[in-house]
């Protein structure tokens, strides 16, 4: 069974920066991708940035040029960093993990519990 952990979030001053961490555990046979979503109060859940299983990134309007998303796959167990730079108060939600990754022909996700991120003016 594969479960998220995720850590990192809290509260910063606008111009700050946070790292937010993700750990999936349980076995992951081939992974397509990581990354993070969010959603604001009143919001729509909203891509961030995702990395895939070959290290190819994407990542959402809000994110680019500001937020970094890396991975480590060291011993088959994988994590996913965002690093936030530059954060705003509009950057203000939680924010998910999520991974998805096939086993044979059949494809699986997982989202995490969340991570409350808030930016103060």
């Amino acid at each position: 069974q594969v479960q998220l952990v995720e850590s990192g979030g809290g509260l910063v001053q606008a111009g700050g920066s946070l790292r937010l961490s993700c750990a999936a555990s349980g076995t992951i046979s081939t992974l397509n991708k990581m990354g993070w979503y969010r959603q604001a109060p009143g919001g729509r859940r909203e891509l961030v940035a995702t990395i895939s299983g070959g290290g190819v990134t994407d990542h959402g309007d809000s994110a680019r040029g500001r937020f970094i998303i890396s991975k480590d796959d060291t011993n088959d167990k994988h994590t996913v960093y965002l690093q936030m730079n530059d954060l705003k108060p509009e950057d203000t939600a939680v924010y998910y993990c999520y991974v998805d990754w096939y086993d044979r022909w059949a494809r699986f996700d997982r989202w995490g519990q969340g991570s409350q991120v808030t930016v103060s003016s």
